[in-house]
């Protein structure tokens, strides 16, 4: 996640809650080298692909 860029929008967590909590400010607080389960990938990259400011990556 580029912390940077990441405006809180909070577009990710409304397309993937389970994969983009917010903290208490409204922001997306996940490490940048968080893996993510293949079963999530779909709602990880859904949510990524939502962020107006494209702050977030799968790869």
């Amino acid at each position: 996640m580029r912390t940077d860029l990441c405006q809180g929008h909070a577009q990710c967590n409304a397309q993937a809650p389970e994969i983009y909590p917010l903290d208490s400010d409204g922001f997306v607080g996940i490490p940048s080298d968080t893996p993510v389960p293949a079963a999530q990938e779909p709602a990880a990259r859904l949510g990524a692909a939502a962020c107006p400011e494209r702050a977030l990556q799968v790869t």
